[in-house]
């Protein structure tokens, strides 16, 4: 009879599904958002998102199913859970995994977007470093924090570039998107 699954295995799935139900939730807000003539920056690079943190996702799998918890940082991703969720609820039906942006939107300016201009990619970042260690696999933090560092280097970019745009911060005109680094041009 196999061995029960261990709290890192445990911690693992929980992950997996809060990620299923999280693209779930961004797809139906993204039909919403393209319904309402929302434009898409930056797709080109969106599969190498998917990709990175489902290796990530993998990596826990296959180095953590059967380890133990730190007590300590499993605190600290319980605090980065309510963080991820006052994200979600303050976008509420703006909220995706892409950049979707309306234009003449003006941008979230309550919640933490009070205090960050991306919280969600801090609690994102946070978290990509701390559930390894709370699984004790340090180097995976490191691996994964650098990886996704250099994603979010290029993602914030887009985003910015795709909130000036819509504010028409940008300079350009309604309708006439620029081209980004990351696809020939926005998508609507």
């Amino acid at each position: 009879m196999p061995d029960a699954l261990a709290a890192g295995g445990w911690l693992v799935l929980f992950l997996v599904a809060q990620r299923l139900a999280e693209l779930a939730l961004a797809r139906a807000n993204a039909v919403r958002l393209r319904a309402a003539g929302a434009v898409e920056f930056g797709a080109a690079h969106y599969p190498v998102m998917v990709a990175l943190h489902a290796c990530w996702l993998g990596a826990l799998w296959v180095f953590g199913h059967d380890r133990g918890v730190s007590l300590p940082w499993l605190a600290v991703f319980a605090m980065l859970q309510a963080a991820r969720v006052w994200v979600i609820a303050t976008l509420g039906r703006r909220w995706t995994t892409r950049v979707l942006v309306l234009p003449g939107a003006a941008p979230i300016a309550a919640g933490p977007y009070r205090w960050l201009r991306h919280p969600n990619y801090a609690v994102v970042t946070l978290e990509i470093a701390i559930v390894p260690l709370v699984l004790g696999l340090p180097l995976l933090a490191l691996v994964f924090s650098a990886a996704n560092a250099a994603m979010l280097l290029h993602r914030i970019g887009v985003e910015n570039a795709a909130l000036a745009w819509a504010t028409g911060a940008g300079g350009a005109a309604a309708g006439n998107a620029p081209s980004t680094l990351a696809n020939a041009g926005p998508r609507r």
